[in-house]
């Protein structure tokens, strides 16, 4: 499996500044955006359905979740594509006015079915943002500190879900705190006005014969797998554990919980920032196949300590769930530096987008299926525990990938200066 040297645009340090922070921004509101309604979600369905039981309770939340990721996996595929054949830009800018505005209406939303849809299309957006801004950061950054630089644009998603927490601490009506939708439509006006195609796919959109390079094409068929395996295993380990923490902590909590759901947030967010930040510099130091090798056999142990051994909340509960995020933010800042690298520039939008969303697939579905698995399996935190099996499936994947393959990640020359 052959890597692709990524020739940074030469732009200035001030414009590359400037594009990193407005991508980092909307990346952010992505974070918030898709744990908000996990924070909320207790709340928000009760609202909605009024006098339910509790079977009633959990088959609309599922619902809810999943058709978000049913979305997010749709639309970071779709959007991949579009990035390709309309422009990195353009195509986040409708990416970021979708998920924003559809936040925004939420709050509006007179009823359950109509929250779903919302969601569908909040995530779809979100899908194509998670992209977008990957494969534009890592097309503009000179390659000697790209790999940092991919780690802390990774932070900006526990970020959002730290903000994602302080805001249910501060708002507790559900409805004002879908407000938040309107400032990502302020960022995306920024980006519409301030930020150009990057000159590598302007150069690439003018040659008719690169445009008409496969996905499926032999030559990039390892890599796509390793890429949607790797990044899909972790994936789905990791939204199981954020989707459905508050829930758990629901769980142990007798009483009002909302302080302590709002809590467990902030600290996984806390957790997966210091991870991401420090992802760039463990990779130019370990290299990337020894890092995932650990973050995947950390983050199963950390899943079955936090979820297997815990009856009561406490805190070294919290301290755990910090530990468990830490390792997250590391797996995503390397697979956001690792994956764009794998492909051309023709292709780096759609074969982001696979496999960034084919795992939403799988966790889009079983999210469908908590319900049954808490009833079967005794409750949430054995139900999130299974999804850590993942974990070792991506460990498998990593371990058969011969070392050589993954050397060249670090061995290409910067040709621009800084």
């Amino acid at each position: 499996m052959e890597t692709i040297q990524l020739t940074a645009s030469p732009t200035t340090s001030a414009y590359r500044s400037r594009v990193f922070a407005l991508c980092m921004l909307v990346y952010i509101f992505s974070g918030t955006v898709s744990t908000l309604m996990s924070t909320y979600l207790p709340v928000v369905v009760r609202d909605l359905l009024g006098q339910a039981d509790q079977a009633e309770l959990d088959r609309v939340s599922a619902y809810v979740g999943a058709t978000f990721l049913y979305g997010w996996m749709l639309g970071g595929m779709s959007f991949g594509y579009f990035g390709d054949r309309l422009g990195r830009v353009t195509s986040l800018v409708g990416a970021v006015c979708l998920y924003g505005g559809c936040t925004l209406l939420t709050a509006f939303a007179p009823n359950w079915l109509t929250v779903v849809a919302l969601r569908f299309a909040a995530g779809f957006g979100i899908g194509g943002v998670l992209v977008l801004t990957t494969v534009i950061v890592s097309e503009i950054w000179p390659e000697r500190n790209r790999p940092v630089a991919m780690g802390i644009l990774a932070v900006a998603f526990p970020v959002g879900i730290m903000l994602s927490g302080w805001v249910n601490n501060l708002i507790s009506d559900w409805r004002q705190a879908f407000w938040i939708g309107g400032i990502p439509l302020v960022v995306g006006a920024l980006i519409a006005g301030l930020v150009q195609e990057p000159s590598g796919w302007k150069r690439v959109h003018q040659q008719s014969a690169d445009a008409k390079a496969s996905l499926f094409d032999p030559q990039y068929r390892r890599s796509l797998w390793l890429g949607s395996l790797a990044f899909g295993a972790m994936l789905v380990g990791l939204w199981a554990v954020f989707s459905w923490v508050p829930t758990w902590v629901q769980s142990l909590v007798v009483g009002d919980a909302r302080k302590a759901r709002g809590l467990s947030m902030m600290l996984m967010g806390s957790g997966g920032v210091l991870g991401g930040i420090l992802s760039g510099f463990i990779v130019k130091l370990f290299g990337h196949r020894r890092t995932m090798l650990f973050v995947f056999a950390a983050c199963f142990v950390m899943t079955a300590v936090v979820f297997k051994t815990n009856k009561t909340l406490s805190f070294l509960v919290y301290v755990e769930m910090a530990t468990l995020a830490l390792l997250f933010g590391i797996s995503q800042g390397t697979m956001s530096a690792y994956l764009p690298e794998l492909f051309p520039t023709p292709l780096r939008g759609r074969a982001t987008g696979f496999c960034f969303n084919i795992g939403r697939l799988v966790t889009a579905t079983a999210v469908l299926f908590i319900g049954t698995l808490v009833a079967v399996l005794g409750g949430y935190g054995s139900a999130i525990f299974a999804f850590s099996g993942t974990f070792v499936i991506g460990f498998i994947a990593i371990w058969r990938t011969k070392p050589r393959q993954q050397s060249a990640l670090t061995a290409v020359e910067d040709p621009v200066s800084g």
